[in-house]
């Protein structure tokens, strides 16, 4: 993939047609147009490491400003690199409804940490959202979970490696000797985010709808039975 500026300013980005990411904004994955490009002559005299380029969302039209690192000067256009860097991301959703107060606080910190892109912050807050749910849901529980940890490794196919780490931040604790956090960068950080969410879901989400749902089917089963007459049960109707 090739992104540069000409020498006249504009944009050149082999991909463009395609380049969408989630909006931070509206949340939406959306194409993304350039509106404001750096000026090349400013750019060719200063020869910034980095150039900023923004974006306008094709969904909402907020604006998007995303960081690129220059590969190169030419004589007649700027190279730059295609690892960009989004100065704003798309906040993470969860359903916190049926968490326990200390975890939802610790796992809403945790994805605030994500969205800012501070992974291993993220990571240390993930500890302490489990080691909230541990407290919560006692020994028991937290086998459960490390089985539920399992089931993830085995659907989502999971290399020892990236398990590893992921089993480490979740599980370990910051009191074992010798034991330090691992050291988490972008992929590994969006691993460990959907383990967290399939995880609390299963604990906490998943139990509490269904507890809801069955408790609504009681209501309504019983404001049904109520609605029979003696005189539709006599003749046996309802």
């Amino acid at each position: 993939m090739s992104i540069y500026l000409d020498s006249a300013g504009k944009l050149h980005h082999d991909q463009a047609h395609n380049f969408a990411l989630a909006c931070p904004h509206c949340q939406v994955l959306s194409h993304l147009t350039p509106v404001s490009v750096p000026n090349y002559e400013l750019l060719t005299q200063l020869k910034p490491s980095h150039v900023g380029i923004v974006y306008r969302c094709d969904s909402c039209n907020a604006p998007i400003f995303i960081k690129y690192p220059v590969k190169m000067y030419l004589g007649n256009r700027i190279e730059l690199g295609t690892h960009f860097q989004e100065l704003e991301r798309a906040k993470e959703k969860f359903s916190f409804t049926h968490l326990p107060e200390d975890a939802e606080t610790a796992f809403r910190e945790a994805l605030s940490t994500y969205s800012a892109g501070c992974f291993n912050a993220f990571a240390s807050m993930c500890r302490r959202a489990a080691q909230a749910v541990f407290a919560d849901l006692g020994e028991n529980g937290k086998l459960r979970m490390f089985d539920q940890l399992n089931d993830v490794r085995e659907m989502a196919e999971l290399d020892q490696e990236t398990f590893n780490l992921v089993r480490k931040v979740i599980f370990g604790t910051d009191a074992e000797p010798g034991v330090s956090m691992p050291v988490v960068d972008a992929t590994s950080a969006g691993v460990l985010l959907e383990a967290m969410k399939d995880l609390l879901y299963q604990s906490y989400v998943r139990k509490g709808r269904l507890q809801q749902a069955m408790m609504v089917r009681r209501y309504f089963a019983g404001e049904n039975a109520a609605k029979v007459t003696p005189l539709n049960q006599a003749t046996g109707q309802v």
